[in-house]
């Protein structure tokens, strides 16, 4: 069989999972690597005093028992590495095989993050609007931008693709079908989004990704049936760990599946080669009855 193009890659987004601990997002990046075998992991950066507001920042968090500071603005302040600390886990990633990439929140965040040169750098669904930031992206970073659609009006998605297109970087732009929620439930991922996105936008751009925070893992194989060529979800190393991201993230083994079973299926996405293949011709010349 030729070798075929366009391999599917699976990302482990450790997001804010790490609990503000370097150690912790350390193991995680191992654990990512070397025991699931994913592609790509995934943190997130903000400025917290940039992004909210300061009734925002100074109002508690909504779930105070997910929370890791007084108010939510200091939850977030708690959970963010500074850009050295950035540089120290790309650097492991670097060491374990397996590419480093962030989310970027607001602009500061993305010119800390684009200096560090990742291969990629995510525009999250709650930031996909923030044309200032898009703009210094195209003009002041080089590698792919990845983009989620959720919580995106049609008219919106029109508006981002022409202006990669009007930057001339369309071609290093990946989108992602994204249902906003934590967990979604299955009545609420509408995959064939996919199809959607892929039919309007993948003359357009470099590639048609898809971003779930569902429970288990046969929806993204079936996003892969589909045509999303990248398959994003968040990991955790404990499901019930503090945080309101870990109950729809995926724990090592279920990672691990979820990448052995997004190869597995590539393969056989093909169509036979012969009209009788070699494996067949065996049982062919034993049971056939012509």
């Amino acid at each position: 069989m030729k070798e075929k193009t366009n391999i599917p890659k699976v990302i482990a987004e450790i997001g804010c999972n790490h609990k503000g601990d370097m150690k912790i997002a350390s193991e995680m990046i191992k654990i990512a690597a070397e025991f699931c075998g994913a592609d790509i992991v995934k943190f997130q950066k903000r400025t917290p005093k940039e992004l909210l507001t300061k009734e925002e920042y100074d109002a508690p968090h909504p779930n105070p028992q997910n929370s890791y500071g007084k108010t939510y603005g200091e939850h977030r302040e708690f959970l963010e590495f500074n850009v050295e600390q950035h540089k120290e886990l790309k650097r492991l990633c670097e060491d374990l095989g397996i590419v480093y990439s962030t989310s970027v929140w607001d602009l500061t965040s993305a010119k800390e993050i684009a200096s560090i040169n990742p291969k990629l750098i995510k525009i999250p669904s709650a930031s996909n609007l923030n044309f200032k930031m898009l703009d210094y992206l195209c003009d002041n970073y080089g590698g792919e931008i990845h983009l989620s659609f959720g919580m995106t009006t049609r008219s919106e998605e029109e508006k981002i693709i022409s202006f990669f297109e009007t930057k001339k970087r369309n071609n290093d732009l990946v989108i992602y079908s994204c249902t906003s929620g934590y967990p979604v439930p299955f009545e609420k991922i509408c995959l064939y989004e996919i199809l959607r996105i892929k039919k309007d936008y993948s003359s357009r751009v470099k590639g048609i990704g898809f971003s779930g925070h569902h429970l288990g893992i046969a929806v993204d194989i079936a996003a892969l049936t589909l045509g999303a060529q990248w398959i994003e979800r968040h990991f955790t190393l404990d499901r019930t760990w503090k945080g309101t991201d870990h109950a729809a993230s995926l724990e090592p083994d279920g990672l691990r599946k979820l990448v052995r079973d997004i190869r597995n299926v590539h393969k056989s996405l093909c169509y036979k080669e012969e009209e009788i293949l070699d494996i067949e011709m065996v049982q062919r010349k034993k049971l056939k009855r012509i």
